[in-house]
């Protein structure tokens, strides 16, 4: 499926400004980095959460631990997605019990993978509190669930034409986000 780019939102130097941003609300918000638990969820939202973390240690002192969750097999269309679908590791190196944990992923957009992430987490054991980062909010209009992110990159409202491509030097070779549309006449 070919996508036509249509804006450039963000380059690597406003990502990094974003997520600088987002490290110190972060912080403030949960009076520090003692006992936050950043937990990315596969794909983007892993190198995402690493990189929080680190500029929390700027900030705090101390890194705060990261774990990485993979939603594939708690998705609410599974059926949809193929006979057999890639299941990526779930890596929780620490106990989730008593902890608050941050969710972290790159768009928020119906909120169907949040909501499969809290399922997942919450088999795992039982987190003081959940909060939820994300790179990029669509915009609640496009919500499915009664999902919204505590922290945000970047508001971005979109139409569902369009898509928002998050583009990480770890996945993609190059660091930006665009919204992109696929031509007209193509079927999603």
């Amino acid at each position: 499926m070919d996508l036509v780019e249509k804006a450039r939102i963000m380059d690597g130097m406003r990502i990094n400004r974003a997520l600088a941003r987002l490290a110190s609300e972060i912080v403030e918000e949960n009076h520090g980095a003692g006992h936050l638990y950043l937990i990315g969820i596969q794909r983007r939202g892993v190198p995402l959460a690493h990189r929080l973390a680190d500029k929390i240690a700027d900030l705090e002192g101390e890194r705060p631990p990261v774990g990485v969750v993979d939603i594939t097999l708690y998705r609410d269309d599974l059926s949809t997605v193929g006979a057999n679908p890639i299941v990526n590791r779930t890596d929780l190196p620490i106990d989730v019990e008593g902890r608050n944990v941050l969710l972290i992923d790159d768009v928020l957009y119906t909120g169907r993978t949040i909501r499969a992430a809290l399922d997942q987490l919450i088999d795992f054991g039982r987190p003081r509190r959940v909060q939820l980062a994300v790179l990029i909010d669509r915009g609640k209009e496009h919500r499915e669930l009664p999902i919204q992110a505590d922290f945000v990159g970047k508001f971005v409202p979109t139409k569902k034409s369009e898509i928002i491509k998050v583009m990480l030097e770890d996945f993609d070779g190059e660091e930006a986000v665009a919204i992109v549309e696929r031509p007209a006449g193509e079927e999603e």
